[in-house]
């Protein structure tokens, strides 16, 4: 049976675990290699599950632990061309020489696609400010959908074909509008957040939740809550507040994934 565990998630650290008690996937690996042990231990996830790290982008929050990470699990890191020509062309700082590369570009083959852990993994282009960003749309063994699909500014044609359908989707619900205007941010950086090239709003978040629960999807997990910006009760109360036509608990179920997981999965 698939599992969805949310180990890190907020705009400081990133990291997923999706298989079952024999293989698997890691998406992201944004906190140190300590901590992601540590989550996977607390979910009681054997570390010789993981047999791939599917990197969304290069900003730190997803990459932290990667290279220490991958020297102990002796894995392959999948990625974008864009997102791996960085992280092999610094030099062994991002990681070590010899690490296995393998790329999935679905700005060049969109329905290019890997099997890794048991799943099977297409990548989908995202808007952001960083080059060969990406969200993953996995197909588990049981023949269940699930997506990973965060750090995006705007929700473009790709990325709904992309979501449409997956039985279960780990969404960005990254700030309120009002929290991040308010806040103490740099004014530019506040407008890079809030750009096409940033981050979901909580609206943003709960009108797209709209589409994807009148196209199939049952299990919506909010995620990259700004810790600053935004809290859980305000990102899962906007998404409620605009699914008037459904509801919540019989039509679908909704949770926030945690900054640091305390152990627990979505079953999809």
């Amino acid at each position: 049976m698939a599992k969805f565990y949310p180990l890190f998630s907020s705009s400081q650290a990133n990291a997923s675990y999706i298989g079952n008690s024999q293989a698997g996937i890691l998406v992201d690996a944004g906190a140190s290699c300590k901590k992601i042990l540590s989550a996977l231990s607390c979910n009681a996830i054997r570390t010789d599950c993981i047999q791939g790290i599917f990197v969304t982008h290069t900003h730190s929050d997803h990459i932290r632990g990667l290279k220490t990470l991958v020297q102990k699990l002796k894995v392959p890191v999948y990625g974008t061309s864009e997102t791996l020509e960085f992280l092999s062309h610094g030099g062994d700082k991002y990681l070590s020489p010899g690490t296995e590369l393998i790329r999935i570009d679905p700005r060049k083959d969109p329905d290019a696609c890997v099997v890794c852990g048991e799943c099977e993994v297409r990548a989908f282009p995202t808007i952001h400010d960083e080059p060969g960003s990406c969200g993953y749309r996995i197909h588990t063994k049981d023949d269940k959908y699930c997506a990973v699909c965060t750090d995006l500014g705007i929700v473009t044609p790709e990325v709904r074909d992309a979501l449409t359908g997956c039985d279960m989707i780990l969404l960005e619900s990254n700030y309120e509008p009002d929290l991040l205007w308010q806040g103490g941010y740099p004014y530019q950086l506040k407008q890079r957040i809030s750009s096409d090239h940033g981050h979901l709003s909580n609206q943003d978040c709960a009108d797209f939740s709209d589409y994807l629960i009148r196209t199939g999807t049952t299990r919506l997990l909010l995620g990259h809550l700004s810790q600053h910006s935004n809290t859980p009760e305000l990102a899962a109360g906007t998404t409620i507040t605009t699914l008037t036509e459904y509801i919540i608990g019989t039509d679908y179920l909704l949770g926030v994934a945690p900054v640091e997981t305390p152990g627990g999965a979505v079953i999809f």
